[in-house]
């Protein structure tokens, strides 16, 4: 049986609760089509999770790995009613930096590794849990579901050579694409991994500070540094006085900047912000997932960028990876470029996960500028109907226009606000015949209340910083544009 089509007969019902975006085995999406779904997911209901097909990465365990989660559990002798859970990493390493952070955060709690089918298993007790799904989440490091689908007898692994190649020849790709030597390009297991390695080589400049983050933040860019490192601060401010001042009080790491920020797509002044900070010797680490590498150039104001290549790079939804680039206007680049020598990642992209990102991102150069033209499409339509109050584009950003190259667009998202509030967003969300849950950067368009998703225990905190829980986020997708538009009018009709 074929796979289903979602730019032609997209999850958008009741009854598609749960099915994985894509369909495919390795979808890092899952259909919550309706508004009450997301708030049932958000809730913990049993019928709500026991629904799913699928699980975004880091935010849960994929079915494949909760399976070894359970025969590991088995292994270890521990009861599915004890509390324990089991948490899969590729390698020793990165295993043993998750067992510390738990014995760290809670030392009073029991915890211990095991090897299962050529990876590392995380036991905690129900004491450590929450410490051992922090790291889990925060930094990405967990095992693939192309991993766990191996160590189950499922599929089998690469051989080593085809993935070396795979992984050159992204690398090869993402330095044409950043117009940078291969040298500078390093891949991970996820953007939060590529994060992390960022946060490690700047903490060998500047040990034990925190970092600064400028701007609204995607949750875990901000929780990564707070949980696993020596702490962050958040600055929404981005006037050059407040820089400026909080520069000079906080003295950080680095600074930490999204281009654009998640979900309002503004982006800061990045050639203001790194002149202060470099002033005062501190790096610059930016995200351009959203913009993408295609779109903006950020490494000249930064001394690293990394991406998440889930997204717009790899265009399938089906694949967890990150890159990381250290810039060759960096100041601290042979400091930096020594770093990478000496302190070894924790782990790298598994070979069966680089081959299909290697597959997927053949084409992002042309895909990127469609999804960029159809996102500008929806965007100017969206921008004059009467229903929609407030409409968030990285086009109407005059930073953001600063970093675009020549030819360049502005990335796949938009969101907006409707007039009405929450009442009409559940309405026209039940009502919008696209896929609805987390991710973007597919070649099916996605919406979610992307608030809820990521802010659910904080939507006041959020509200404050002028980001309101029933915002709709769409990333757009390559179906006709025309059919997009109509699909939105068609909603929109149930106000």
């Amino acid at each position: 049986m074929s796979a289903r089509d979602l730019l032609s007969d997209p999850c958008w019902q009741g009854s598609d609760l749960g099915h994985p975006l894509p369909d495919a085995t390795h979808a890092v999406s899952v259909a919550l089509p309706r508004w009450r779904d997301v708030i049932a997911y958000e809730e913990h209901d049993p019928d709500c999770r026991g629904a799913l097909r699928a699980v975004y990465p880091r935010f849960g365990q994929h079915p494949l790995l909760k399976r070894l989660a359970a025969r590991s559990l088995q292994a270890a002798g521990v009861a599915d009613s004890s509390g324990f859970s089991s948490w899969a990493y590729p390698n020793q390493a990165a295993a043993e930096a998750a067992l510390a952070h738990c014995r760290r955060q809670s030392p009073e709690g029991q915890t211990r590794l095991l090897p299962i089918n050529g990876l590392i298993c995380l036991i905690a007790d129900a004491t450590s849990t929450p410490a051992a799904k922090a790291f889990w989440q925060h930094t990405g490091l967990g095992a693939s579901s192309r991993l766990a689908a191996i160590a189950l007898g499922e599929d089998t692994a690469s051989s080593e050579s085809a993935g070396d190649a795979a992984r050159s020849r992204v690398i090869q790709r993402l330095a044409r694409i950043y117009g940078c030597d291969v040298d500078a390009v390093s891949l991970h297991p996820s953007g939060m991994t590529a994060l992390h390695r960022a946060l490690q080589l700047v903490s060998a400049l500047r040990p034990s500070r925190p970092v600064l983050q400028i701007g609204f933040p995607y949750v875990d860019v901000l929780k990564l540094p707070q949980v696993v490192f020596s702490g962050a601060e958040l600055l929404l401010d981005d006037s050059e006085a407040e820089v400026s001042g909080a520069l000079e009080r906080l003295q950080p790491s680095a600074v930490v900047v999204e281009l654009p920020s998640n979900p309002l797509l503004r982006c800061v002044d990045l050639p203001t912000v790194a002149r202060l900070a470099h002033q005062q010797g501190i790096p610059v680490i930016a995200d351009d997932t959203i913009g993408s590498g295609i779109n903006i150039n950020a490494l000249p104001h930064s001394d690293l960028v990394f991406s998440s290549l889930t997204k717009s790079f790899a265009g399938r939804g089906d694949v967890l990876a990150g890159s990381l680039v250290l810039s060759h206007h960096s100041r601290w680049r042979e400091q930096l470029a020594a770093s990478v020598k000496a302190l070894q990642p924790l782990a790298q992209l598994a070979g069966n996960d680089a081959i299909a990102l290697d597959q997927g991102s053949e084409d992002v150069g042309e895909r990127v500028h469609r999804l960029n033209a159809n996102t500008l499409f929806l965007a100017e339509r969206l921008r004059l109907h009467p229903a929609v109050a407030n409409l968030f584009h990285p086009g109407e950003c005059e930073n953001f226009r600063a970093l675009q190259r020549p030819g360049g667009g502005h990335g796949c998202l938009l969101s907006f606000e409707l007039r009405g509030g929450s009442q009409t967003a559940q309405r026209v969300y039940d009502a919008l015949q696209v896929c609805k849950g987390p991710s973007l950067g597919t070649a099916f368009t996605l919406v979610c209340p992307y608030v809820l998703l990521a802010h659910y225990e904080e939507l006041s905190w959020a509200n404050s910083c002028g980001v309101p829980s029933h915002l709709l986020r769409v990333s757009v997708g390559l179906e006709h544009p025309q059919d997009l538009w109509e699909r939105f009018q068609r909603a929109f009709e149930e106000i």
